[in-house]
């Protein structure tokens, strides 16, 4: 299968107009600030929920700087307002993927099974229930963050190698402040994210899949452990409701 190519910084954009799930319409690039485009998973997605709530809640941080968030899922946009329409900044609906298809972005097993996605998961579970995949959306895509600058310019961007590896809000605004540096380019200031090598991805790939098999079977062999305590306990406890009532 042919590989999705990759943007770079110092690559420049296609002008667009497009349009937030709000309605509101959306110019790309915008010509006084940059623009944080990140592109999230699917909208139900725990991990991706937890991570635009810190950026909402630090969207004046953003705004002070200059920066002018947008976020994009391959999901509709029903199912982005009925997950995300709370958010401070607008929201794109992607579900044939066409941005994705053109900004690089790739689903990945290893965008889950990284261990380093799973507390993330577990506590965006927590705090804001169960959200799977809908028709059409996967649970397998990756993240991925672009600055954008007002003369069309891609002045970092970062390809998430796991579900929950992106810029965080501290990181946007360092790199903004780099980007806006006089006198020097960004693509010298900015850190570089080179791709792996094919053996060292396969290598990562089978460590990875090879550990979660392994927390696969300790879950199976907990949760089947505790069904039979539970039965054993619930059997022993009718028997003695039984030797109760004679």
């Amino acid at each position: 299968m042919k590989r999705i190519q990759r943007l770079r910084p110092g690559d420049s954009v296609t002008p667009r107009i497009l349009r937030a799930v709000s309605s509101e319409s959306l110019s790309i690039p915008d010509s006084s600030h940059l623009i944080h485009l990140q592109f999230r998973r699917f909208a139900g997605c725990p991990i991706c929920k937890l991570h635009l709530r810190s950026f909402a809640q630090r969207h004046n941080e953003l705004l002070e700087a200059g920066i002018r968030e947008m976020a994009v899922f391959h999901s509709s946009a029903e199912s982005i307002l009925r997950h995300d329409g709370h958010l401070p900044f607008p929201v794109i609906a992607d579900p044939d993927k066409h941005l994705y298809n053109e900004f690089g972005l790739e689903k990945s097993i290893r965008s889950i099974l990284d261990p380093r996605t799973w507390s993330v998961i577990v506590r965006g579970l927590a705090i804001f229930g169960p959200g799977p995949p809908e028709k059409g959306e996967s649970g397998l895509g990756l993240p991925g963050d672009f600055l954008i600058s007002p003369d069309m310019r891609i002045v970092a961007c970062k390809y998430g190698v796991h579900a929950d590896d992106h810029w965080c809000v501290d990181e946007v605004l360092q790199l903004s402040k780099l980007a806006g540096a006089p006198g020097q380019h960004a693509t010298e200031l900015i850190a570089q994210y080179p791709e792996r090598s094919r053996m060292e991805r396969l290598a990562s790939s089978l460590a990875i899949a090879s550990t979660g098999l392994l927390a696969g079977a300790f879950a199976y062999a907990f949760f089947t452990a505790g069904a039979h305590v539970l039965r054993s306990a619930s059997g022993s406890a009718l028997h003695l409701s039984e030797v109760h009532h004679r």
